[in-house]
């Protein structure tokens, strides 16, 4: 059964008008201040009308700081007398799913990264001299920020346009390092189901959406990935990308479906996963992640 992530939420949000029928939630970590949560909501929410978030019972509206969000149940409240309703954005929640090597596609991108970042930049963990010396990342994993799986809609979507080291003009640049990071492979699957992202407008604050199983919630992404004065660091527009899709997973509605992904040796994967959630995107993501080589390494 794939983790439901609407189960164990402590804090969900409300049209002042609906009080009954929450538009959304989230659990709660210590990554989420009150200015996390009301950057998330303007990601979510469509209002003709400024508004005001209140924690239920309270008078004062939530404000913009670095205080720990508390549990409960807040009221979005449009700040103006016009009867100005709230609505929850449809913006394109992209299926993801965990990347897997079958070609050399991505080895220049998985060489960049490497010798441009050294560390897992979410954690800090340091690969050793030693290890770097004879070529050993094991555990260490060149992610990709934007998927290759939904290279199509890179693509599509003018993507293209933020990555300034492309090689020739048949290049689209998603095997960029600008849109990679160096992660140890736990920490990997966390951003790649968007339980881990990083909010490049928030002095690039890391966030947890879940349980934050690897501490790492409220650190800062590690400067040597994102430079300004370095052609290779990571991109802010796919940063920003990433932690908007991870805004749409964790909070809105019941939130998307978390796939599962250990598979023992003799399973039924193609089964497990047309008996699972969002078969037919989850089918087609991962032909397409197959097909177009993605690294784990």
């Amino acid at each position: 059964m794939a983790p439901n992530r609407s189960l164990g939420r402590d804090v969900l949000f409300y049209d002042i008008l609906q009080p009954d029928k929450a538009l959304g939630g989230l659990m709660l970590t210590p990554s989420f201040t009150e200015r996390t949560f009301l950057f998330a909501l303007g990601i979510l929410i469509i209002s003709a009308s400024p508004y005001d978030v209140y924690l239920r019972g309270c008078d004062v509206p939530l404000q913009s700081t670095d205080q720990p969000l508390r549990p409960g149940e807040y009221d979005i409240k449009p700040t103006s007398s016009d009867g100005s309703r709230i609505f929850i954005t449809n913006e394109l929640f992209i299926t993801r799913v965990l990347s897997h090597t079958v070609s050399g596609r991505d080895e220049r991108f998985r060489r960049c990264v490497r010798e441009r970042d050294r560390k897992c930049v979410i954690s800090g963990v340091v690969n050793t001299k030693r290890r770097v010396d004879r070529d050993d990342w094991s555990s260490y994993h060149a992610a990709h920020i934007f998927p290759l799986s939904s290279e199509e809609w890179f693509i599509a979507n003018g993507f293209s346009r933020w990555i300034t080291n492309r090689e020739g003009d048949h290049d689209i640049g998603i095997n960029s390092c600008q849109n990679g990071l160096l992660m140890v492979s736990n920490i990997h699957e966390q951003f790649d189901n968007f339980s881990i992202s990083i909010n490049p407008d928030d002095g690039y604050r890391i966030v947890t959406f879940l349980d934050d199983l690897f501490n790492v919630g409220g650190r800062q992404l590690d400067p040597v990935c994102r430079d300004p004065n370095n052609e290779q660091s990571a991109r802010d527009e796919l940063l920003r990308w990433h932690f908007r899709q991870a805004v749409l997973a964790n909070m809105r509605g019941a939130g998307e479906p978390i796939f599962e992904t250990d598979f023992p040796p003799g399973s039924d994967m193609v089964g497990e996963i047309l008996g699972g959630p969002e078969a037919a995107k989850r089918m087609a993501a991962e032909l397409s992640s197959r097909l177009n080589g993605l690294s784990l390494s």
